[in-house]
């Protein structure tokens, strides 16, 4: 790659209230929606400037989740049904917390391109490398196939996998060539082979063998990446264990899948999540092959605690142990807002946690948040 991002963020940002009054409660026309989206979008792209942020999403502002590009682009899903999962938030018990995708019904049909409606404003108005995230067609046979209704239309989980993987891959292709330098997948579904309680749910409620799972996985990932690479296109995958309204549903370190998943996948960049306990030690990037750059994600997004930039210094000197300092990056460990509600945070204290992470850069890495390669 031509350039190294040494700031990098996930790419949600908390919604402003005013945006979420008018979704939720008075609703505006298509126009008018569209006029308070542009309006609020040009703001946090000039903040992610003001920042020094060298690259620059619109902060999913236009999205009701991290996933609704693709169930808003795509008919099948019936909204009003989920699966149910049990989300944490710190030492708490198991909390209900909003779904955030449905339930496939019928065969998935694409009625508009997945990213159309943001790419446009975004190539006219920023003035930075363009950051665009999508879920990973992995995010949604786990949480949108149910038995006895799914079935009845895609005979498992992997048939609906591999139909995804189709819709992904034209869009993808299309993106890569129309000015879109980094794309980045979010794939937070990784985080069940690491956890064993996970595991052991893909066993007795999937009905399938953790590994060959792992595998297609990793196989239906690649095939999405590789309609995407162009010369001068950044790919990249984000790995988390859930982050919604900030709770979380998976824990343990990327120890079990940490060989397989970062010598197989065929990205640039990794942004991993290591903002706690829950994330395990920095001893799976040994299997970082050779060149590939590793975003730690040491700020944490759940949380309005400010993380003390010494340590953070120390815990990126610490991975070089493992990874080499100019294959590093830093970044919060997930977005702000991977759903519209967002997480328990303030936005004074996104933007001051986001400013840390490019301060942190600097003195790591010194210069610019991008430094040539």
């Amino acid at each position: 790659m031509s350039a190294q991002f040494r700031a990098d963020h996930v790419g949600s940002f908390l919604r402003p209230a005013e945006l979420l009054e008018a979704r939720n409660n008075t609703p505006l026309d298509a126009e008018q929606l569209r006029s308070l989206e542009d309006m609020h979008i040009q703001r946090v792209l000039d903040k992610q400037k003001e920042l020094g942020f060298a690259l620059a999403t619109d902060g999913e502002l236009r999205r009701r989740n991290f996933m609704s590009d693709f169930t808003d682009a795509v008919e099948g899903f019936d909204m009003s049904d989920a699966v149910p999962r049990e989300w944490k938030a710190g030492e708490k018990e198991a909390a209900p917390v909003a779904s955030v995708t449905g339930i496939v019904t019928r065969k998935l049909r694409q009625t508009r391109p997945l990213t159309g409606h943001e790419l446009p404003f975004l190539k006219k108005n920023c003035t930075a490398a363009i950051k665009m995230t999508l879920p990973s067609a992995t995010q949604f046979p786990a949480i949108s196939f149910k038995s006895g209704v799914t079935d009845k239309v895609y005979k498992n989980h992997s048939e609906l996998l591999w139909d995804i993987v189709e819709i992904m891959k034209n869009d993808l292709s299309k993106l890569s060539s129309e000015g879109v330098s980094y794309i980045q997948i979010d794939a937070p579904r990784y985080s069940y082979y690491m956890d064993p309680k996970w595991r052991e749910w893909i066993r007795t409620e999937l009905k399938m063998n953790p590994e060959a799972a792992l595998d297609e996985a990793i196989k239906a990932d690649n095939a999405c990446f590789k309609a995407a690479r162009r010369p001068g296109v950044m790919l990249a995958i984000h790995l988390c264990r859930g982050n919604n309204r900030s709770h979380w549903y998976a824990e343990g370190g990327y120890d079990a899948i940490a060989e397989k998943m970062f010598g197989t996948l065929e990205v640039d960049r990794f942004l991993l999540e290591y903002d706690d306990e829950r994330s395990g030690t920095f001893a799976p990037l040994r299997f970082i092959p050779k060149g590939k750059t590793v975003v730690l994600g040491l700020v944490s997004s759940k949380v309005p605690q400010m993380e003390d930039p010494n340590v953070l210094e120390k815990r990126i000197q610490e991975a070089a142990q493992h990874v080499p300092l100019e294959n590093l990056a830093l970044s919060p460990q997930c977005g702000f807002a991977s759903t519209a509600e967002g997480n328990l945070i303030s936005e004074d204290r996104q933007w001051a946690k986001l400013k840390l992470v490019v301060n942190t850069a600097r003195r790591v890495w010194g210069g610019a948040a991008v430094v040539s390669a």
